[in-house]
């Protein structure tokens, strides 16, 4: 419970949460895999890298859908 009251608190005033950062840092992750990738001449490593980067947007796509109806349900409630 104080933890919505948390997330709520930090989305009034524009800060990002937790929750959204793990989509955005396996994307970059993913970006220096494919990096690494090409430098060494792996593609293992590149293609894993390739795979990390579309992992990670997928899940910034389903964080921001979750949120967006978090809030239609909070509003509903209200």
């Amino acid at each position: 419970m104080q933890d919505d009251q948390e997330k709520k608190e930090l989305e009034e005033k524009g800060e990002e949460s937790d929750s959204n950062l793990s989509g955005f840092s396996q994307f970059i992750v993913g970006e220096i895999e494919t990096i690494g990738g090409v430098l060494t001449g792996d593609p293992l490593t590149q293609a894993e890298g390739e795979f990390n980067v579309e992992v990670g947007s997928v899940r910034e796509k389903i964080e921001e859908d979750l949120e967006n109806d978090q809030k239609e349900e909070d509003k509903k409630t209200s």
